[in-house]
Parts: C-alpha cells; sequence; structure tokens
C-alpha cells in the first residue's frame, strides 16, 4: 500500500528504487509538529518493507531542511504536559531516529539552509548526508535550556565526528557553517545550493542499484559493532558474511564479471 502522508510530501520513482521524503512547510523552515514526528516515524517503519523501494531521501522545502521543533505547535504545548506526558513526547522523537537507523533501506539526507535542533539530529541518524553550501546546522538543545543528549545525539554524534568534536557542539549549541561541518566529517559532501537534490539523487539511485541485502547487513553491522570488542565483531561478521555469499547477488556479482558487463543486483 503506497504511502500517503499529510504533513510531508512523498515520492517514490519505480523505475529506480527511489523515495523521496520532503519535509513541506516551508512558511516555517519546515519546523516540526506532533504530527510531523509521528507521520515520519511510520514512514520509515513502513519504507522498510515497501516493495520497489531500494533507497530514500530525506529533504526538505524552501529555504531550510529542518528548524526543530515548532515553536508553537510543540515548544508551547510542552509546558502544559506533566512529566508522564512530556516522557510520551520524547518516546516519539526517539522512536523517529530509531525508525531511521532500523529501516534496512540506505537514507541519504539533502540538507539545505538551516538544519537545527531535532532537524540536525534527524540529519545524524541518516547514513549519508548531501549538503548545500548554505546549509549551516546547530544542535541546539543546550541553548534553550534542555540537554543535548536529545533524540539519541550523544549517541550518534561521537560516532560521526569523534568524542570531542561532539561535546562542543552539544555543550555550545553553536551553529557551524557547511565548510567546517564537512571538515569535521559531519557532512559528506558541500555542492553548490541547486545542485543538492541532484547531487543526492544521484548517490541514491547508485545505492538502490547496490546489492539491498549487502546494503543491510553494512548498515546493522555499522551500529551494532560499535558496542562489540574485536573478537565479538569479527564472529559477527564470519556469520553475516557467510549468509551473504549465499545470497543471489553475490553469484550475479561473478556472473557479470565473467560476462563482463554490470551487474543487475536484485
Amino acid at each position: 500500500m503506497p504511502l500517503e502522508p499529510k504533513s510531508f510530501l512523498y515520492d517514490h520513482d519505480p523505475a529506480t528504487g527511489v523515495a523521496t521524503l520532503t519535509l513541506s512547510r516551508p512558511e516555517r523552515l519546515n519546523a516540526l509538529t506532533f504530527e510531523v514526528y509521528e507521520e515520519l516515524r511510520d514512514a520509515f517503519v513502513a519504507l522498510d518493507g515497501e516493495p520497489g523501494v531500494r533507497a530514500i531521501i530525506l529533504t526538505g522545502a524552501g529555504r531550510a531542511f529542518c528548524s526543530g521543533g515548532d515553536v508553537e505547535d510543540i515548544i508551547g504545548a510542552l509546558f502544559e504536559k506533566d512529566f508522564q506526558g512530556l516522557l510520551e513526547f520524547t518516546r516519539v522523537t526517539g522512536a523517529l531516529v530509531l525508525a531511521i537507523r532500523r529501516c534496512r533501506r540506505p537514507v541519504v539526507a539533502a540538507l539545505n539552509g538551516t538544519v537545527a535542533g531535532a532537524g540536525s539530529v534527524i540529519a545524524a541518524a541518516c547514513d549519508i548526508r548531501i549538503a548545500a553550501e548554505s546549509a549551516k546546522i546547530a544542535f541546539l538543545f543546550t541553548r534553550v535550556g534542555l540537554s543535548g543528549a536529545d533524540m539519541g545525539a550523544s549517541w550518534l554524534l561521537p560516532r560521526i565526528v569523534g568524542h570531542g568534536r561532539a561535546s562542543e557542539l552539544l555543550m555550545t549549541g553553536d551553529f557551524i557553517d557547511a565548510r567546517e561541518a564537512h571538515r569535521i566529517g559531519l557532512y559528506n559532501r558541500v555542492v553548490a545550493d541547486d545542485a543538492v537534490l541532484a547531487e543526492a539523487r544521484a548517490l541514491a539511485e547508485k545505492l538502490a542499484r547496490g546489492p539491498s541485502f549487502g546494503l543491510e547487513i553494512t548498515k546493522e553491522s555499522l551500529d551494532r559493532e560499535w558496542a562489540m570488542d574485536l573478537e565479538t565483531a569479527l564472529a559477527w561478521e564470519t556469520q553475516v558474511q557467510a549468509g551473504c555469499m549465499l545470497d543471489p547477488n553475490f553469484r550475479e556479482s561473478y556472473e557479470a564479471f565473467r560476462a563482463k558487463r554490470d551487474p543487475q543486483f536484485a
């Protein structure tokens, strides 16, 4: 059943296998509402098993990727909640990040303009980040009196940029520009503003042509092995790689090499 979200745009190109989710509140810099959080979470859960979807792009319309939680629709409303109500909300935000990480499809973030607060953590949860030159980013939580440990940021960010840089970003809440974000490894690539979506799409299409099971295992292993010692990691990899050798894509690669053609991965 195709996705029909109400709070953002969804497009699936059957020819390439790429699905695109576009945050679509440009007049609010794509600030998040309760509905957006829930629908995004549900979308990534659904796309994990959606036939024909082999890679996903997440982007934002207008002058921003995402400026974080909407000041009126979320922040103001939180002051009316007791601890249990607040906990229910934070569990939803965490569930979105978990859904992105557990989605077996590669997720490419196409970042433009403002990437802030919850938007910055959502970007960090994606597998690869392609950024426009305008894409400034900040983990703003301490700037509004909260902890930098929000939505998994203190787990995700050190794994991308290292403990020291993550500490500075999460403790100060300061914006850094695209050039600095690329220098420290937070952005994979930086391109001209008008080229960011095309660059992200080209990469997503390349990943969509790849071996889906092999990419799924790669993504899962990158998360799992952080908590393992070398011996445990090697034991895990021997098991999963042997399984990949039974996958039809391994034989397809061999047959394509022998026939001097590009492999057609399933």
